[in-house]
């Protein structure tokens, strides 16, 4: 059985191939509602589905757009990705999600796919080394915006950001009224520029309050590995802390696994605090006090901004920044 073709739909409904085309780009503000309908109804009665790569190759438009993220299995990202194929479903665009692993040669490799199938648009969150993407990405005149991260050389793209620093602030500012001065904090790993700014806001508050200590520092993975492992560290060796605030939930619920083998009350014996605030920490009981970035809402913009690039619409500001808010759960 031979496949459906445009001609076999003009043929059926009685109009010309160029009518059905208008009517399948949405071009069809000049055609009948009664026409509409007929072209649609032979659609559905065909099972016809358009050609896409043809059609990008006369439009040089795919209909679709891609986010690159660094690890589906963290809930932020998953979260986040949900966000943006909202979005673009109600704006008639396709997603195409890809995880890069946190593996600088898969990004690249998923990049140089997406330009070969005539990509839209892309919203990449980088990695540890993103550069090649984001080059690539420049060098074919794909329209891009970052997330959550910024590639160095690339400041000035357009890209949805929370303040990091702040959150951190607000954080240990929340721990230190509850009376705890040997705050340690886990940081994620140190190549990735969000972990750096929330390290500077850790030594910037903490030496405010006069109680900086640098041995109170560590560093892990965003994973609940790296929580469990990193945790088990702070205890073998660090001789007093009373509060451990992680850079992300997933690890902080990893350290209140460790925590609880070891015998440590949350929150009698310490507090703990998460970084993110995604769905899953209000599933845990007691429930994870933490830094709430706007994951959905950061999601949501990301793919306005993509979109509207693409369509070359003005746009007042390509520069969005998101403000910290504690969610406070039972941990702290």
């Amino acid at each position: 059985m031979k496949n459906i073709t445009m001609k076999d739909i003009a043929e059926r409904v009685g109009v010309s191939k160029t009518t059905v085309s208008m009517v399948i780009n949405k071009k069809d503000s000049n055609i009948s509602e009664e026409t509409k309908k007929k072209i649609y109804d032979v659609i559905e009665e065909t099972g016809y589905i358009p050609n896409n790569i043809a059609r990008g190759l006369n439009t040089k438009k795919s209909g679709s757009i891609a986010i690159i993220i660094p690890d589906i299995s963290n809930p932020f990202f998953s979260e986040l990705s949900r966000a943006v194929e909202d979005v673009a479903n109600k704006l008639g665009y396709n997603v195409i999600l890809c995880n890069s692993d946190n593996n600088s040669n898969k990004e690249k490799k998923y990049v140089e796919l997406l330009i070969s199938k005539l990509i839209d648009g892309v919203i990449l969150i980088p990695g540890q080394e993103s550069e090649a993407s984001a080059k690539l990405l420049k060098l074919n005149g794909i329209p891009f915006v970052f997330v959550d991260r910024y590639i160095k050389g690339f400041e000035d793209y357009p890209g949805i950001y929370f303040h990091n620093k702040q959150g951190i602030k607000c954080g240990i500012e929340y721990l230190y009224a509850k009376g705890k001065r040997d705050i340690v904090f886990v940081s994620g790993p140190k190549k990735i520029n969000v972990n750096k700014e929330r390290i500077n806001g850790y030594k910037e508050i903490m030496t405010e309050y006069g109680i900086y200590n640098k041995s109170l520092i560590f560093e892990s993975t965003f994973s609940l590995e790296g929580g469990i492992e990193i945790t088990n560290n702070i205890i073998d060796e660090c001789e007093s802390f009373d509060a451990i605030f992680y850079s992300n939930d997933i690890m902080a619920i990893g350290g209140m696994k460790t925590l609880k083998r070891r015998k440590y009350k949350i929150p009698k014996d310490i507090l703990i605090m998460g970084f993110d605030g995604i769905t899953l920490s209000r599933m845990i009981e007691p429930e994870l006090t933490t830094i709430q970035q706007p994951i959905y809402s950061m999601g949501q913009q990301a793919c306005k901004l993509i979109i509207d690039i693409i369509k070359g619409d003005s746009i007042d500001n390509t520069q969005i920044y998101f403000e910290p808010n504690i969610i406070v759960g039972g941990t702290a």
